[in-house]
């Protein structure tokens, strides 16, 4: 449900309070944004003054240039009605940007055109954070994963007034990342679904792309590797013998709990491990088992659903390290969660399970290099760090100050 004028507005004064302890009072701002917004602020600070005036522009005839020989420009042409009726319906304006935040393709709605045309953001308009600070472009740009921006959350108070969201657009076949859309507005039009509509447009830039250049002369992928692999931990995906699949939440769900039961699941079974007690038929469920066994090939089995090709997962592997006594191997093959933020009680339970053979394992064994990179994804875990730091005493470990500085960042 969209939040009320009065429930944005005190959001506003939230981030705006939040942005003044920090920019101007130079104040800790842990617990006040989110950790995405205060790890981007800091990169901002670190690179300019909050007092940028607009976006600094490339050369003009370089970023046409770039723009015209960009397998995005070939997508965003064969879709370009659909985009412009989201930024005409909505009175937002998209922009598209090539893997450095550079602005190559915008379209607006009257007002935010204007809006967007004062800043720079139009092509050519740089809108990395070193350039212009915080924004949604950015962010999703440097971390690969959709983002959002609201209000004072921007660092540059030139763009206080909007709020964006931006999701990567990657090339479909080699998995590349090519650079991010995104889409903005005044802070005050604020809705809930403007991530995942950008997520949406980013996936339907993805489907319009042209065939990959990045091939050998057989066709194939020089890094192909047979069957399907599946990566779970952390960013989800999905490739077919070298070959990314373009598939939903639910589809990536199915998918993982079909690799975990290699001997197959029975309709009422996968209904029970996806869905739990929810409220979803079983003929939903049919559709999209329909579409991931085209995706696959045909290679879906039923009665029972059975993967019949082979299958390998990161999730596997980590478990397999672990089982042989190689923990830093295995952290260093762990992305993180397992399908962050599934709906699925089968696998919010395994990835409970996952999670929790991590950190035993880094808690009997704290290999300091692995400590350090577990940190990264579970920056607030301070027992790990704890236990590390006990192990290695009073040593001279170059690795003791940077675990004292993430535990100190921990508690503070």
């Amino acid at each position: 449900m969209a939040a009320t004028r009065h429930q944005l507005q005190e959001r506003r004064l939230a981030a705006v309070q939040a942005w003044t302890s920090f920019v101007e009072h130079g104040d800790d701002a842990a617990g006040l944004v989110r950790p995405e917004i205060l790890r981007s602020w800091e990169v901002s600070s670190a690179a300019i003054r909050p007092d940028v005036t607009q976006a600094p522009l490339a050369d003009e005839t370089d970023t046409a240039e770039f723009w015209k020989e960009s397998p995005l420009q070939v997508a965003v042409a064969r879709v370009e009605a659909e985009l412009r009726r989201t930024a005409e319906d909505g009175d937002l304006v998209l922009a598209v940007t090539d893997e450095q935040t550079r602005i190559l393709w915008t379209y607006g709605g009257r007002v935010m055109r204007r809006k967007a045309e004062t800043v720079n953001f139009v092509p050519g308009g740089q809108w990395d954070e070193a350039s212009v600070g915080t924004n949604a472009l950015a962010i999703a740009a440097r971390t690969g994963e959709p983002a959002m921006v609201f209000s004072a959350e921007h660092y540059a108070p030139i763009v206080h007034n909007w709020v964006c969201w931006a999701a990567p657009v990657c090339d479909p076949t080699t998995g590349q990342r090519l650079g991010v859309v995104d889409l903005s507005t005044t802070w005050d039009r604020t809705h809930p679904i403007g991530l995942a509509t950008a997520r949406v447009l980013a996936r339907l830039i993805e489907t319009a792309m042209p065939a990959s250049t990045a091939m050998s002369a057989g066709g194939q992928d020089e890094a192909t590797t047979p069957g399907l692999s599946l990566t779970l931990l952390g960013n989800a995906e999905a490739r077919l013998d070298g070959r990314r699949l373009l598939l939903n939440r639910r589809q990536t769900e199915v998918l993982a709990l079909l690799s975990l039961h290699p001997e197959g699941l029975g309709l009422e079974q996968l209904h029970a491990l996806v869905y739990g007690d929810q409220s979803v038929t079983l003929s939903t469920l049919k559709a999209e088992v329909s579409h991931l066994r085209s995706a696959l090939g045909g290679a879906l089995a039923s009665r029972p659903y059975r993967l019949t090709l082979p299958v390998a997962t990161d999730v596997d592997e980590v478990l397999g390290l672990l089982k042989q006594g190689r923990v830093a191997a295995a952290v260093a093959a762990y992305g993180g969660d397992l399908l962050p933020g599934t709906n699925s009680p089968a696998l919010a339970e395994f990835a409970e399970y996952v999670a929790v053979a991590v950190r035993e394992a880094l808690l009997a064994a704290p290999d300091p290099t692995a400590v350090l990179r577990y940190t990264e994804l579970a920056p607030y875990d301070t027992e790990v760090v704890e236990v590390c730091l006990a192990r290695l005493g009073g040593a001279g470990h170059p690795a003791v100050p940077l675990l004292k500085g993430k535990l100190a960042a921990a508690q503070h």
